[in-house]
């Protein structure tokens, strides 16, 4: 480990080989860091905290302060990072609450999160996922695998985003953003398939035209979102897109975002 004289690094931090320390950090005694990150200076990192390897922390990230929820009682509970997961400046990761029944907030693999971000208490989220700055979601939001918040956005707490989603800055989410949505306009709404993204990420125009198919029964078929899922399930071929978005819609809390007609950014 190389660290600084100018931080405070509690002796009983399990600190990997290989970890970087800069000036005027604070890491607690109930931290765990792997091998290869780095810790920029003045990283605030209070106990309950276990971050992955090659993870990289900037400067003024707190990670592990206790949760914004009257709810909290003082009882143990965690934050947990990934590997290869960027934190930049000012970025704040709270810890989870018993209350919710998870008692963790965790971050995969692969992630960045963007300057003055905000994480609260019981978020799960996913690998390859993107917040830019100024996102802030509220406790118990889950964000699933390659999602991109756009900036100055504020999630709900309980809000759900679907894999491979992607959201226009500045986007109120009250209600759930489904798996490979682009989502935008006020209020947030479906404007049409993350086309660009999937294309990126080797989806083939196959795989991405069934997709499209799915959402136009799910929002342009006139049926409610029960009786859409058992058209889809029907009209559909079997792919594991089909699966992802008809359980999705299935199982979302707080209903899913609606349809706003408008497809000017396909």
């Amino acid at each position: 480990m190389n660290s600084t004289a100018y931080s405070q690094v509690h002796p009983n931090a399990k600190i990997a080989a290989g970890v970087e320390i800069g000036p005027f950090c604070y890491i607690a005694e109930n931290v765990e860091i792997g091998e290869g990150t780095v810790i920029g200076p003045h990283v605030t990192i209070f106990d309950y905290v276990k971050i992955g390897k090659n993870c990289n922390i900037f400067p003024g990230a707190v990670l592990g302060a206790i949760p914004q929820d009257l709810k909290f009682r003082g009882e143990e509970s965690w934050v947990e990072i990934g590997d290869r997961t960027t934190i930049r400046e000012c970025a704040t990761v709270n810890r989870g609450t018993a209350a919710s029944g998870k008692s963790l907030t965790k971050i995969g693999d692969d992630c960045l999160l963007m300057s003055y971000s905000h994480t609260a208490h019981d978020c799960l989220i996913g690998n390859h996922v993107i917040l830019v700055s100024y996102v802030g979601l509220a406790g118990e939001t889950q964000v699933d695998d390659w999602a991109i918040i756009g900036g100055a956005s504020a999630a709900h707490q309980f809000s759900h985003i679907g894999a491979h989603a992607m959201l226009s800055g500045g986007s109120l989410i009250s209600k759930d953003v489904p798996p490979y949505a682009l989502a935008g306009h006020r209020p947030l709404s479906y404007v049409n398939v993350n086309i660009v993204g999937l294309r990126r990420r080797g989806f083939s125009n196959d795989q991405i035209e069934r997709i499209r198919d799915i959402y136009r029964i799910i929002y342009q078929s006139g049926l409610n979102r029960t009786d859409a899922c058992i058209l889809a399930e029907k009209e559909v071929p079997a792919c594991p897109e089909k699966q992802l978005i008809l359980d999705f819609v299935r199982n979302s809390k707080r209903g899913i975002i609606r349809y706003s007609g408008d497809s000017s950014e396909d």
